[in-house]
């Protein structure tokens, strides 16, 4: 009896030094790191992450906003320009395009200049010109989200140098040192903290690329509404191009300018 007395008054005693041990750990910094120590222990490189994970968050919110339908080709334009093409308005054409600032308005632009800046053009060296910009516009938007990819392989790159720097700085240690008893417990914590970099890297990388493969679906879709686009404008332009081609041959002049009245004015 007397030794169950002892074990139930050693009990509190026990949880006592359990709650004690708890809470100083719980009191004691050095085993949660802080976002400012992590910075410090991963070491030089953690500069070069750091401004790559700034510029992946301001390219994100970039994306974000730019990289939509409206930047691209809107109905609105759509509508006018198909407007002004039936009317043969291709001076009111070229003013909306030169207020609206998207990729299908250059497309017309670049169109309505070259054709009447040569007058001796046909209709197909005018497709031509209306394709090149087009593919142009479409590689423009290719090459804005390539940044991004470029940030998600990157990181990872500089996150792998900033480890094998630091495991090169660990095995000279050792070479240099002999380590035994708590001495190996110092180089875990070297090893440890070499890695961070790559952890860092990774951290980066992997949402940089996660964004960039949504936005590459985002402007492949953009890019196939431009085409349409384009075409769409190109047919009004032909049907324009027939139209005055079949005036020029009832009325039996020379058919060697087979453009629309209002292009050659313009």
């Amino acid at each position: 009896m007397f030794s169950l007395i002892r074990i139930s008054s050693a009990i509190p005693l026990i949880v006592g030094t359990a709650n004690a041990q708890s809470s100083a750990q719980a009191s004691n910094p050095s085993n949660d790191l802080t976002l400012l120590e992590l910075v410090e222990e991963t070491g030089f490189l953690a500069w070069p992450l750091a401004a790559l994970s700034i510029a992946a968050v301001f390219l994100i919110i970039f994306y974000t906003l730019t990289v939509r339908r409206g930047a691209v080709v809107s109905g609105r334009f759509m509508r006018s320009a198909d407007s002004l093409i039936r009317k043969q308005d291709y001076l009111g054409l070229l003013s909306v395009c030169n207020r609206q600032d998207q990729c299908i308005s250059r497309i017309t632009s670049k169109t309505l200049e070259f054709a009447t800046k040569n007058p001796l053009a046909s209709f197909e060296e005018v497709r031509e010109v209306t394709e090149a910009e087009g593919s142009r516009q479409a590689s423009l938007l290719h090459q804005r989200i390539q940044y991004l990819a470029d940030i998600g392989a990157i990181a990872p790159m500089v996150g792998l140098l900033g480890t094998v720097i630091g495991m090169i700085k660990a095995f000279r240690e050792i070479a240099q040192h002999s380590f035994v008893g708590s001495k190996q417990t110092g180089l875990a914590s070297g090893v440890s903290e070499a890695l961070l970099t790559t952890a860092g890297g990774l951290c980066i990388g992997i949402p940089a690329l996660i964004f960039y493969s949504m936005f590459r679906g985002r402007v492949q879709g953009l890019v196939a509404e431009l085409e349409a686009a384009s075409t769409h404008i190109m047919a009004l332009l032909a049907a324009q191009y027939k139209r005055a081609s079949g005036r020029k041959s009832r009325t039996g002049k020379d058919n060697t300018d087979d453009r629309p009245a209002d292009i050659r004015g313009v």
